[in-house]
């Protein structure tokens, strides 16, 4: 070995280091995870209520990701080939059949637009609180990412990429519309954790729709207020959408879901997407 290709190696291992001491915090979606160890939060959901979905439309596709394994996704198809997508994240129950519902809701609503929900506990799905907080805590980043790039892949090089999400699936909407780079097209964010680094927001290429609680004690004010402040930073557009509710006001799985508060969200948030979907 010479003494340029030891000098290289040394350097990089200097510079990797350095790097990791200097970002050594959580990202911002192991910080929302982390709210999954705290009884105050775990206890602001409740087991969702007995549900039967009927699928119209849907229905579940496996895909190779770029670890080696395999994901289950769940797709609604336009009824005519269109390059607009929709990726759905879930909340912190997972993948489950409300999801699902919502998955072809937003799909007939929006028309021209094939909506695809991912699944990021990789086929777990929690039905009471204590499974939740463990799954969420169990979603590893390089897997959840490589998961994510295998949709876009899936999606194609032409295709225009929104994303939704709700409460743990809000903040992985945001980081898909980073991942997704030039193809993004807008991002919805329904309580989740946004991204706070102004330089990682400077790469977003497309606007953002951020629906809050007012009511909520950890997507609080303090945090909404800080995201309004780095996207001007980051000179990206936001658009915030408070409502007078609690954390988890939007899910249809909740028993506190308030139905008039989010009919009033999803028609803000169908109004932006449908602008981006032209």
């Amino acid at each position: 070995m010479n003494k340029i290709l030891i000098f290289t190696i040394l350097t990089a291992y200097v510079c990797l280091a350095g790097e990791k001491k200097s970002c050594c915090g959580p990202t911002a979606t192991e910080e929302f995870a982390a709210f999954g160890k705290e009884m105050a939060f775990v206890s602001l959901h409740e087991a969702p209520e007995p549900f039967v979905f009927k699928s119209v439309g849907g229905e579940s596709k496996t895909l190779k990701t770029a670890d080696g394994l395999e994901t289950v996704v769940y797709q609604v198809m336009a009824g005519k080939p269109t390059n607009n997508y929709l990726l759905v994240f879930h909340e912190w129950w997972g993948l489950n059949d409300y999801i699902k519902q919502e998955a072809e809701n937003w799909q007939h609503e929006i028309g021209n637009v094939n909506v695809i929900a991912l699944d990021l506990y990789d086929g777990k799905v929690a039905m009471v609180p204590d499974s939740a907080k463990k799954y969420v805590g169990e979603v590893n980043e390089v897997r959840a990412r490589a998961i994510i790039q295998s949709v876009i892949d899936y999606a194609g090089a032409k295709a225009k990429i929104s994303t939704l999400g709700w409460c743990f699936g809000g903040g992985w909407s945001m980081q898909t519309a980073l991942m997704a780079g030039k193809q993004a097209a807008g991002c919805v964010i329904y309580y989740g954790m946004p991204e706070k680094s102004v330089e990682k927001l400077k790469l977003l290429t497309c606007d953002v729709l951020g629906i809050f609680a007012t009511q909520d004690a950890y997507i609080n004010g303090e945090v909404v207020g800080q995201f309004e402040k780095d996207m001007k930073a980051a000179k990206k557009k936001l658009t915030v959408k408070n409502f007078d509710a609690v954390h988890a006001f939007a899910n249809p799985s909740n028993p506190k879901h308030d139905k008039e508060k989010t009919a009033e969200a999803n028609a803000a948030a169908l109004a932006f997407l449908k602008t981006k979907m032209k």
